[in-house]
């Protein structure tokens, strides 16, 4: 495992507190406008994906990139995760990876 330039696992409530870093999430794909993704976070947020890459086609993707706003992630990575996951045990996780567990989460 690579953890020379780890990701915080991020919701998009969380993401706020990572603009300018190195950040991950999964996302559920609205809609793609242009050369961005207009998806919703496992909170239920909207977030938006911005990349020139060519973006998976399923429901959901785990993005990795650098957070430009509080609202939007610049990818670098985009993985398909398939068109069903449990978005509020993710959404759990990324709760306990910014908080009392932070030290277990690279």
């Amino acid at each position: 495992m690579d953890t020379s330039s780890p990701a915080v696992l991020v919701n998009a409530e969380l993401l706020k507190m990572y603009v300018g870093k190195r950040v991950r999430a999964v996302v559920m794909v609205m809609r793609i406008d242009g050369g961005s993704i207009i998806g919703q976070s496992t909170d239920g947020h909207q977030l938006t994906i911005k990349g020139s890459q060519p973006f998976p086609l399923s429901t959901f993707i785990e993005v990795i990139g650098i957070a430009d706003t509080n609202q939007s992630i610049r990818a670098e990575i985009c993985t398909d995760f398939g068109d069903k996951i449990d978005t509020s045990t993710y959404d759990r996780v990324c709760q306990l990876a910014n908080g009392e567990f932070k030290s277990l989460f690279v």
